[in-house]
């Protein structure tokens, strides 16, 4: 698909939410086949961008590397580095993967959408190294705020793929572990609308409601859910009447007492720096 034919879809996609702005004065808030509509251009929008507009900046660069800090310091450092598509081998991985990498001062971000957990797995469980870990979020009125945990490593698919998290600082809260014990999703395995480790045994109340499927619940994302739990970074968009209501949660950043509205998050990784193994 050509630039032209892009540009054409983004348009198509924007005059339908404008025009579907405009039905909404007229119709009923409750009018399933509106949001239904709206919440198909909202897909299409999402899916234009993801599959022609994200790698259309980017040339290929002839590097390669272990990961992002392990490219970073053979070409010299973050100001050498440019952002670009790279190829990243894992020590310890029986294959290498192409990823858009976008370098800054600390951490180093694979690009815009789930890389994918066997590839996490091989990239945080080298020899000799441990990695941290940064949430990075936005609001609907463009606030933005933070959550940096000093070790972040996931278990294999055997043991599907459990997260563990180091110690966190930042100004987003901790949403990981919550604030009750049953709030905790460190430790977790992940879970997937087909593979249930929610710890729903047979059943949890969210927001008043029975769930059996955390997934299920969330749109079918997959994430390392416990009891549902307070982060859910795989969510998505919904229109849900005249106003997008967002399946990303970080409930632990609030404001006068309510969860923010998320619009936009990225997880980052970084090797830590330790002399031990210098």
């Amino acid at each position: 698909m050509n630039c032209s034919r892009v540009t054409l879809l983004i348009s198509l996609s924007i005059l339908l939410l404008g025009w579907g702005e405009s039905v909404l004065s007229n119709v009923k808030p409750c009018s399933s086949k509106v949001n239904e509509l709206m919440n198909r251009v909202l897909l299409l929008n999402a899916e234009v961008l993801r599959k022609h507009l994200d790698p259309l900046p980017y040339k290929a660069v002839q590097s390669h590397g272990l990961d992002c800090t392990d490219i970073k310091d053979t070409i010299g450092s973050v100001s050498k580095t440019p952002s670009g598509l790279y190829i990243i081998h894992p020590e310890g991985s029986n294959y290498a993967f192409e990823k858009v990498i976008k370098f800054t001062l600390y951490f180093f971000s694979l690009g815009e959408f789930w890389i994918g957990l066997r590839k996490i797995f091989y990239v945080v469980n080298q020899k000799a190294t441990t990695f941290s870990l940064r949430v990075d979020l936005e609001s609907e009125n463009d606030k933005h705020a933070y959550a940096s945990y000093d070790a972040f490593w996931i278990e294999d698919e055997a043991c599907s793929f459990k997260i563990h998290l180091g110690r966190y600082s930042g100004n987003a809260g901790d949403a990981f572990r919550g604030y009750r014990k049953e709030d905790n999703q460190n430790s977790m395995p992940f879970s997937t609308f087909d593979v249930d480790n929610d710890g729903c045994r047979p059943m949890c109340i969210v927001k008043e409601q029975p769930v059996k499927s955390c997934s299920n619940f969330s749109d079918n994302t997959g994430w390392w859910f416990n009891q549902c739990g307070l982060a859910n970074l795989n969510g998505i968009h919904r229109y849900t009447g005249r106003f997008l209501a967002t399946g990303i949660h970080w409930d632990t950043w609030t404001v006068n007492n309510k969860p923010v509205k998320i619009k936009s998050v990225s997880m980052k990784i970084r090797r830590n720096y330790d002399p031990y193994f210098h």
